[in-house]
């Protein structure tokens, strides 16, 4: 499941991810989200942690994140993933230098830090 969170700026879209994310997630929260804030932003940052209860990803949200990230390449600024998730942390650090903008990983106790740079 992906959660909305909320307090956040309106060029900033922060999500918590819990249990397993599938594609449907995607296609009902972030996706239409993202298209929102795309109507009334030109550039658009993105907060992204997995909560104490996620256990995984479905392959094929995997591909609507992927989706989601190019369909827009220029419009995106900053990017903050929170997360303890050994591979997700490894695989973002990997693929930075493809994001097209400013993207930082942090551990989960340094959400707070998360937060104050993804509206900086």
């Amino acid at each position: 499941m992906i959660e909305v969170l909320t307090g956040f700026p309106d060029n900033v879209l922060a999500f918590a991810c819990h249990g397993h994310v599938t594609k449907q997630d995607y296609e009902s929260v972030l996706m239409p989200a993202v298209e929102t804030a795309l109507e009334s932003q030109s550039k658009l940052r993105l907060y992204y942690e997995t909560a104490s209860d996620f256990d995984g990803i479905a392959p094929g949200a995997v591909w609507e994140d992927t989706k989601v990230g190019l369909g827009h390449l220029d419009r995106w600024e900053k990017f903050a993933v929170v997360t303890d998730v050994g591979w997700i942390g490894h695989t973002m650090k990997l693929f930075s230098f493809l994001m097209p903008g400013d993207l930082r990983v942090f551990s989960t106790d340094q959400a707070a830090q998360a937060r104050e740079w993804i509206v900086a």
